[in-house]
């Protein structure tokens, strides 16, 4: 095991040593060597541009607090879109390109999945929430439910796990 320079070794790691007397006294075998049981992680400082950044976001996000407010009581109840189908099969290649990506980065045991499958699980969730609030009442409603319920959501889940599995484990 290496050693630290100036006696560091001591202050940031606790040591189990183990030496037996019979052990040590036989021809081919001396002391354990000192194991370490655990290193004090430091942990990296945050430059000032990311902690600006992250302020930043911040505001962004309590800035649009009151801009909810003018959407929920000023967008009319129906609206007309131009590209209405456009909008609909660009969500699910989206998705469907996700759901590929994810599916095979985590099969390659690549841990850049969880990326994937974050990005995923949100066009997922996305998914599901649109096409139920803007569904028609009856039967679009309850297949859009449906959907949601029994795949999209589960879908959602599922990639939400593997991201959270693969950015919780250490490097």
């Amino acid at each position: 095991m290496k050693g630290r320079a100036g006696g560091e070794r001591g202050k940031t790691m606790r040591q189990l040593a183990w030496c037996d007397e019979e052990v040590a006294g036989a021809e081919d075998v001396g002391c354990a060597e000192v194991i370490p049981l655990h290193e004090v992680a430091q942990e990296p400082r945050l430059g000032r541009g990311m902690r600006r950044a992250g302020w930043l976001l911040v505001a962004c996000g309590l800035a649009l607090l009151p801009w909810l407010y003018v959407l929920a009581t000023g967008l009319p109840a129906t609206a007309t879109a131009a590209h209405w189908p456009v909008a609909w099969a660009g969500l699910d290649a989206l998705e469907a390109l996700g759901l590929i990506a994810t599916g095979l980065l985590a099969a390659r045991g690549d841990r850049r999945h969880a990326l994937a499958a974050a990005a995923t699980a949100t066009l997922l969730a996305v998914d599901a929430w649109f096409d139920t609030t803007t569904a028609a009442p009856g039967g679009d409603f309850a297949t859009a439910v449906a959907m949601a319920l029994g795949a999209e959501l589960p879908l959602a889940a599922l990639c939400g796990r593997l991201a959270l599995r693969a950015l919780s484990r250490p490097v």
